[in-house]
């Protein structure tokens, strides 16, 4: 039953244990937080969710969570996501809905946001009530050039000139390895230059500070140019804990997030 599911599971349960704590830690660490609506990324909690959907989100609720990122089934079908093909997209929304969350975001492959694709996705998000359609990053190959992030990030630009029509934004969700330098200059920072800021957000995932960067940086140089952001935290010595234990000053964090434009965590 879900008091009793995460600790028996294996690797899903230590995220999902980790997403138990982050409403507590944050409400602990300042009561602004309280005004502060948390969210899950589904995909932390995916091979539950297949399984038992209306369950598991119920349960995330349980512990305070107030909204949810989904995966697009079809773009992340051989992930884990395949099994909620067989749902029709307006039944999700209700169950969704009746968990007590609401669901402004959804991550998509690149390929979705292709000129064949992106109508049907298009109607697959307005059915799902979305205002918020995340590409969840290009996955080009370890060699690829600058050139061919700047290529990729003109055809995210055209696909998010689309979706801005349709009463929503695009937008783009950092992994590491954007976070590397190619030619003398960071993957991120070409990617920002390239991109509209007006047709792609930023969700940035603060996983990076293993890296050496902190989101607050980006928030401060890049206003207004992010929606969104993956909260996880990580100790010196690189190994994630709950929020609030590791080294990310939180309210820092927060206070930078404002600038920058988010408006879902």
């Amino acid at each position: 039953n879900r008091r009793t599911f995460l600790h028996n599971t294996t690797k899903a349960a230590g995220a999902a244990i980790l997403l138990s704590q982050i409403p507590r830690q944050l409400f602990a660490m300042d009561p602004v937080f309280k005004k502060i609506p948390i969210g899950f990324q589904t995909w932390t909690v995916k091979d539950k969710l297949a399984t038992d959907f209306d369950g598991t989100l119920k349960m995330m609720a349980d512990m305070g969570y107030k909204l949810t990122e989904m995966c697009s089934p079809k773009g992340y079908e051989k992930i884990g996501f395949g099994p909620l093909l067989k749902m029709k997209t307006t039944e999700m929304r209700s169950i969704i809905e009746d968990a007590g969350l609401s669901c402004p975001s959804c991550h998509f492959g690149f390929g979705e946001f292709a000129n064949d694709t992106l109508d049907e996705r298009i109607e697959f998000s307005q059915q799902l009530g979305l205002t918020q359609m995340i590409c969840s990053t290009f996955w080009l190959p370890p060699k690829a050039t600058i050139k061919d992030y700047e290529d990729a990030a003109d055809k995210l630009n055209k696909a998010g000139e689309k979706i801005k029509k349709a009463g929503m934004q695009a937008g783009f969700h950092n992994h590491h390895f954007e976070f590397a330098t190619v030619e003398g200059q960071l993957i991120y920072d070409a990617l920002m230059s390239r991109f509209d800021p007006d047709l792609i957000k930023m969700q940035f995932q603060t996983q990076v500070i293993t890296l050496g960067y902190k989101a607050s940086t980006y928030f401060t140089k890049y206003p207004g140019r992010f929606i969104s952001a993956h909260l996880s935290d990580w100790t010196a010595d690189k190994k994630e804990v709950a929020v609030g234990q590791g080294i990310i000053n939180w309210k820092e964090f927060f206070a930078a997030a404002k600038k920058g434009g988010v408006k879902n965590f």
